[in-house]
């Protein structure tokens, strides 16, 4: 017999009851349990609740900063390098905006002149192209701001300058990676090499888009600049110096200028039967690169060849040669850019011309640059296909036909040879004077009459002399013609070659080479009768 009470519990019940009776033993037991860790919980809660609330928040906070990171890593992970690189632009872009005290932001297409004073009439002593910044210093009573931009200062009329919060959204917009000259000058190259011809003269704190980097140069919308003198930042545009004829000097390492009336002979070898492959213009400039028994080595618009030393101008002369000689020119530096009758935009297309040209600037116009391109005959070109600067002419290639055996072509050349050696003489309109002075038709009527060929003085009439040919039909002693805004002929030429005419141009220029196509060719006639 059993006498364990413990074990007797139970005893005559149903197998079902005693299974219901044990369940709700259990369920018993555990709401006890539960009972008492709440309770424990309860009191922890309670006394912590007062005295722990701050540290609970901090840890709240450490736990959202913990995921904020978390989350910004995931996403930063999954950024492109361009789109990583657009976030660190727009950052970079406030930080150079709040840079500014009194920002303003110059709102105009193509560039704004920069005056020495607060008057149109004041002498140009910069430039500042469209979204560029500068610091606005003052103000003038009849509406000109006084500025400070590119590391120096000057006016501008407050019509064509955004200020306040407008300014800030503008200066956003265009603040973009680019380098800034520390040198006092900087060759501009025509590829990434120290060997490349050089297309230009960068000056210090002058500042140019970066469009790539390759072997140590940066490549600009100009050309390419080496790297190590430059600095590259995210930074808005800033005024560029345009005021003194003395600015030239920076152009050129060692100075020469030509002394001659005409043009120089530029010779492959320092001799007197080296072929000629270029020629330099009077009162022309050019890089001296060494003394060579009487003859230069010079480096001028891309050519490095030699000429006699008895010629070039050197030392404080070439200075002195410079600065009274140099003019304000216009360098096409677009492959071929349109020349407008009237500044606007609506306005006809007169012609068109061609990459690294260079012409005499008549007048600066806000957004539009006034051009000669032949005496009487201006055009409006839009400024920022152009860069304005005192500058010498430099040389120009040339190289002459090589005399054949065929009769025609030798006689061809005779006459390329008998004009060219006016070249340098000046314009007269009307004139007929090889020597002392002739226009376009004049020039042709008398080059032409020496080989017994008769010509009206009137480039209109001569047009319609001789027979008509194509651009590469044409030969050298073929004339080409050239029209006005109103296509009426008013220009005449004679093809030399080598894709060049000389021409009688206008006052400033005289007899010249020019590239054929330096503007629109309008017909090509061939008068020899061969």
């Amino acid at each position: 017999m059993n006498n364990d009470p413990r074990k007797n519990l139970g005893g005559g019940l149903t197998p079902q009851k005693r299974r219901r009776r044990r369940a709700a033993t259990t369920a018993q037991k555990t709401a006890a349990g539960l009972g008492a860790v709440l309770l424990v919980f309860g009191t922890v809660f309670f006394v912590q609740g007062r005295s722990g609330k701050g540290a609970r928040n901090r840890s709240a906070a450490q736990n959202a900063a913990h995921a904020s990171t978390a989350a910004g890593e995931s996403i930063e992970a999954t950024l492109s390098p361009e789109e990583s690189r657009a976030a660190e632009l727009e950052a970079n872009a406030r930080t150079v905006v709040d840079g500014y005290h009194n920002l303003g932001i110059v709102n105009v297409e193509g560039y704004l002149n920069m005056h020495k004073e607060g008057s149109q009439k004041s002498e140009i002593n910069g430039k500042l192209y469209g979204g560029s910044a500068c610091e606005i210093l003052d103000k003038t009573a009849d509406g000109w701001y006084h500025i400070s931009s590119g590391g120096f200062e000057g006016y501008v009329h407050s019509d064509y300058v955004k200020t306040g919060e407008e300014a800030k959204t503008l200066a956003l917009q265009n603040v973009k990676r680019r380098a800034i000259v520390k040198a006092d000058k900087l060759n501009i190259r025509s590829a990434p090499s120290k060997d490349a011809d050089s297309v230009g003269t960068a000056l210090q704190y002058e500042r140019y888009e970066v469009l790539g980097e390759e072997n140590g140069f940066v490549k600009t919308r100009s050309g390419y600049i080496s790297a190590d003198y430059v600095e590259i930042r995210d930074c808005l545009n800033e005024a560029r110096k345009q005021d003194l004829r003395a600015m030239v000097l920076n152009m050129y390492d060692n100075l020469g200028v030509s002394e001659v009336t005409g043009y120089l002979n530029i010779r492959e070898e320092p001799k007197e039967d080296g072929k000629i492959i270029g020629k330099l213009t009077s009162k022309a400039g050019c890089d001296v690169l060494e003394n060579a028994n009487g003859w230069l080595k010079i480096k001028s618009g891309g050519i490095t060849g030699y000429v006699k030393a008895e010629y070039i101008a050197t030392g404080e002369q070439a200075k002195e040669e410079a600065m009274q000689n140099a003019s304000l020119m216009a360098i096409v530096h677009t492959d071929v850019l349109n020349a407008r009758s009237e500044p606007k935009e609506d306005s006809a297309i007169w012609t068109q011309i061609n990459n690294s040209e260079r012409y005499p600037v008549v007048e600066q116009l806000d957004g539009w640059v006034k051009l000669e391109l032949e005496e009487g005959d201006d055009v409006f070109v839009k400024s920022e296909y152009v860069d304005v600067r005192y500058a010498l002419n430099e040389a120009i290639h040339f190289s002459p036909q090589e005399e054949a055996e065929h009769v025609s072509l030798s006689r061809r050349q005779q006459i390329v040879n008998f004009a060219l050696q006016y070249l340098g003489n000046p314009y007269i309109w009307g004139g007929t004077s090889l020597e002392h002075g002739c226009d376009c038709s004049g020039f042709t009527m008398k080059v032409m009459e020496h080989y017994g060929v008769s010509l009206p003085h009137y480039s209109g009439s001569q047009a319609q002399m001789g027979k008509k040919v194509t651009k590469d039909e044409m030969r050298p002693g073929d004339l080409v013609f050239y029209s006005n805004s109103r296509g009426t002929i008013n220009h005449v030429g004679i093809y030399i070659g080598n894709g060049q005419i000389v021409n009688a141009a206008s006052r400033r220029s005289g007899i010249k080479i020019s590239t054929w196509n330096y503007r629109t060719p309008r017909a090509i006639r061939n008068v020899l009768g061969d």
